[in-house]
């Protein structure tokens, strides 16, 4: 399943060379078992070679126990065929299992990169059609490694085995077997070229109207207040239709390519039986070789039998493989491990050009500034100017286009990943919590966390009290995505995240867009606090009471940088062209009111 090797351009006056593309997660995992399908190879040779024991004692049984009328012949026989048959079906429960051990470790092998790929791809191609998309394709994938369908394969390449000695018996009857298994064959590419059509358009409809359902989860508020309700469920009850048509188009064709397999193979034991039977009148063949031969030629058509009736899933888990395959390899990236001295000194951001996942055109070209330890960095602008885009860059969590971040110079890059997590706290604009406890959210799950640090995050987010007077205390479940929180305390939990453990650097997208008068104060003096341990803060934000505690600004417009510089020269200056009445004050000061514009 993996790509073979690629050409590379020589250069002048060297033979050409080929760049063998490196194996991916799924080819490496793979190979890992290259010893356990050697011994299911070698378990498959031995259950075929043991499922000649009916034709032979068939054989047997009719050219010396009924000629000779021996009982104790057939007695022993029948304990040779008992003996035969039971190591045949325990090498067959052997090898089953070891299918599904392959399955198993190809998921454990990979499961935590499907996992990142949950993650990662949104950050780096937008939201994809289907979020569970890589889940359910390493689903696909192990279900079939696991099930039947394998076994199938590793006995096709013992059919020519069966129809050797079909020929070993008498060339007529090897003939016969010979057609027969050329016809399945035959049955087998058809039924490839007519399923795969069906088989890729159910998955598309599916994809489709699992964007359809995920969206409506997301948007259950909505659909409930403005009626949207009825009208999606008739978009949904479309596109289950057509899913259906297209499962049923692909199952009419797999079910009536096996039932003709299956009608064949009945078919070509009988003529089987009526040739031999025409070659022991012509006394050509004994009354054995024609019993043997017809149940010899129906176990070599098993394996094509078994392989078209699992031949959907084979392409479903073919398609998977492709897909998640793909994922992997375009996901695959070297993450750094040399770790690097605590940041201490510098957020600097040199020629920085952001283009969102999924998008051509950038909405952050150029920007350059710098910030030093202490100090904490208010960003302004009109909406659509690049502010966030600039937040989501300085975390990470958007690659640069060009240009790059830096934390005492170094480039977020060259930091290990859980490095630059313990270093920057990220309070986004959207807060979204995970299921679990208040608890566990603040210390971003981290099993060895320090009560005394998470205690320590919430009360300088000013979280503390509401948290033991009205959530019940920090060891209270809430909910799946914070769903039992309001708005406002779901914020104040996420800056008391995003303070955990002291980051170095905080970038906080809208801090105060849910909080009253409480939680800005709160706010303030928690970015008083990150500046006085020589952190850096920035804030991103519409209204200017969130810059409060900032010392330096800087104003987007078009995606481009318009000023940068101290907050008392910047700010009063956008503020009077935006007709504001309010201007921030500076760190140690109250608030000043202007008396010109509007409010």
């Amino acid at each position: 399943m993996d790509d073979g090797p690629v050409p590379r351009r020589a250069g002048p006056g060297r033979a050409p060379a080929l760049r063998v593309e490196p194996p991916s997660a799924l080819g490496h995992s793979l190979r890992a078992c290259s010893r356990t399908f050697l011994t299911v190879c070698i378990l498959s040779g031995i259950v075929n070679l043991l499922a000649l024991t009916g034709p032979f004692f068939m054989l047997e049984v009719y050219d010396r126990v009924l000629p000779g009328r021996s009982l104790p012949t057939l007695a022993g026989l029948a304990l040779i065929a008992g003996l035969l048959y039971s190591f045949f079906g325990l090498l067959d429960v052997l090898r089953m299992r070891l299918l599904t051990r392959i399955g198993m470790s190809l998921d454990q092998s990979v499961r935590a990169a499907t996992f990142d790929l949950l993650w990662r791809v949104p950050l780096s191609r937008g939201r994809p059609e289907v979020p569970q998309q890589p889940l359910r394709d390493l689903n696909q994938v192990r279900g079939f490694l696991s099930g039947v369908g394998p076994t199938a394969i590793f006995d096709l390449p013992w059919l020519p085995l069966y129809v050797g000695l079909c020929f070993v018996f008498h060339p007529l009857i090897g003939a016969a077997a010979l057609v027969s298994a050329l016809t399945l064959i035959g049955v087998m590419i058809l039924t490839e070229a007519l399923v795969r059509r069906p088989v890729s358009d159910a998955g598309a409809i599916a994809a489709a109207r699992n964007r359809l359902t995920e969206a409506a989860v997301r948007n259950a508020e909505v659909m409930q207040a403005m009626a949207i309700a009825p009208r999606l469920r008739s978009l949904f009850s479309a596109s289950s239709a057509d899913l259906l048509a297209a499962q049923r188009r692909s199952s009419d064709i797999g079910n009536g390519m096996s039932a003709l397999s299956k009608v064949l193979r009945l078919v070509v034991q009988s003529a089987v039986l009526g040739v031999g039977a025409v070659l022991v009148v012509r006394q050509e063949a004994t009354a054995g070789i024609m019993i043997a031969s017809s149940i010899l030629c129906a176990r070599a058509l098993a394996p094509v039998e078994l392989a078209l009736a699992n031949w959907r899933s084979f392409l479903a888990a073919r398609q998977s493989w492709r897909r998640l395959d793909a994922a992997l390899r375009q996901m695959t990236a070297t993450p750094a491990s040399t770790m690097l001295p605590e940041p201490s000194r510098t957020l600097s951001v040199e020629s920085l050009t952001v283009v969102p996942p999924g998008a051509q055109r950038p909405v952050l070209h150029g920007a350059s500034f710098r910030v030093s330890a202490g100090s904490a960095l208010g960003v302004i602008g009109p909406s659509a100017s690049g502010k966030s885009s600039l937040a989501r860059a300085l975390v990470g969590s958007w690659a640069p286009a060009a240009g790059r971040v830096a934390l005492d110079g170094a480039a977020l890059p060259q930091w290990p990943c859980e490095q630059l997590g313990r270093v920057i706290g990220y309070l986004p604009q959207d807060v979204e919590l995970f299921s679990g406890t208040i608890g566990e959210n603040v210390s971003r799950f981290d099993p060895d966390a320090d009560p005394a640090a998470i205690v320590a995050a919430c009360r300088a987010a000013g979280a503390h009290d509401m948290i033991v007077s009205r959530l019940g205390g920090y060891d209270s479940d809430i909910g799946d995505f914070g769903v039992t929180l309001s708005a406002g305390q779901r914020q104040r939990i996420g800056l008391a995240r995003a303070l955990y453990g002291d980051p170095f650097l905080v970038v906080l997208d809208e801090p105060n867009s849910n909080l009253d008068s409480d939680g800005e104060e709160a706010l303030t003096h928690a970015i008083m606090a990150v500046r006085s341990r020589g952190g850096i803060v920035v804030v991103v934000a519409h209204r200017p009471s969130a810059l409060r505690a900032v010392d330096l600004v800087l104003m987007l417009a078009d995606g481009r940088i318009q000023s940068f510089g101290p907050k008392d020269t910047i700010l009063p200056r956008y503020l009077r062209r935006n007709g504001s009445t309010e201007v921030a004050p500076t760190a140690s000061g109250p608030p000043l009111q202007k008396r010109s514009g509007t409010s």
